[in-house]
C-alpha cells in the first residue's frame, strides 16, 4: 500500500482531506504535519509536529509516495505580507521540495481560482508564484485544485466570509459555461476530488477547477 503525507490537516479542507485519506484503503500510511497535535487518533495516522522552521529536522519522517498540501491562511491572521507569504508560498514549496527528495512521486496541491504570478493583486500572484515553483520540481504528477468561493461552516468567526457565501450561493446557478469556474465549491468536496484525483493520476499537469473537481465526485 501506498503512504501519503498531508500538510495542513488542521485547516479547512485540509481537516476533510484528512478523513479521506485515512478511509481510503490504497493507503497504510497517512503522515499529517501539524503546529500542535491533533485529537484525531487512528491506526494509519502518523502524526508530526513542526511548522515552516522545524520542517528540515523532520526530514527523517516524512516518507510519501503522495504528496496533499492544503496550507493557507488568512490577511486577518497574517496581515504581515512576508509572514503571509511563508505560508502560502514558501511552505508549500518547501514541503513538497523536502517530499520529492525523500521519493515522492505525486503531488496535489489547494491554490485558488485566478492564481496567476503575473497578477498585481498580492494574493493571486502568490498563489500563482506557489503553482510555479511546485510544478518546478517536475513531480511524475502535479494536480493543483483551483477553488473559487470555498463553501461551509468554519470553527472561526468569520462575518463577512459568511456574507460572501451566502452571495454566492445566490449567484452560483448563473454561472454557466466558462463562468462555471467561479461556482462556489465545499470544503468537503474539494477534499474528495483530491483523495480520488489520486487513484490513479495519468497527466504530469493537471489542473481542477469547478467542474473537473465535481467529475470526481
Amino acid at each position: 500500500m501506498k503512504k501519503a503525507i498531508l500538510f495542513g490537516a488542521s485547516g479547512f479542507v485540509g481537516s476533510y482531506l484528512l478523513e479521506e485519506l485515512l478511509d481510503n484503503s490504497d493507503y497504510g500510511q497517512v503522515t499529517i504535519v501539524v503546529r500542535k497535535p491533533l485529537d484525531t487518533r487512528h491506526p494509519k495516522l502518523k502524526m508530526l509536529t513542526g511548522n515552516y522552521h522545524s520542517l528540515s529536522g523532520l526530514i527523517n519522517d516524512i516518507e510519501a509516495d503522495d504528496v496533499f498540501i492544503a496550507l493557507g491562511t488568512t490577511k486577518k491572521k497574517t496581515p504581515n505580507e512576508a509572514d503571509y507569504y511563508q505560508v502560502d508560498h514558501n511552505y508549500p514549496v518547501l514541503a513538497a521540495k523536502i517530499a520529492k527528495e525523500k521519493g515522492a512521486k505525486s503531488v496535489f496541491l489547494v491554490t485558488a481560482i485566478g492564481a496567476n504570478v503575473r497578477s498585481s493583486i498580492f494574493y493571486v500572484r502568490t498563489k500563482g508564484e506557489a503553482e510555479r515553483d511546485i510544478i518546478a520540481l517536475d513531480y511524475e504528477h502535479t494536480s493543483i485544485f483551483r477553488p473559487s468561493m470555498i463553501m461551509g461552516a468554519r470553527k472561526e468567526n468569520r462575518p463577512l466570509e459568511k456574507v460572501m457565501m451566502t452571495v454566492w450561493a445566490i449567484i452560483t446557478p448563473l454561472l454557466v459555461g466558462k463562468l462555471n469556474k467561479y461556482k462556489g465549491i465545499k470544503g468537503e468536496d474539494i477534499a474528495k476530488a483530491m483523495n480520488r484525483a489520486a487513484k490513479n493520476p495519468t497527466e504530469k499537469l493537471k489542473i481542477f477547477h469547478w467542474t473537473e473537481m465535481k467529475e470526481l465526485l
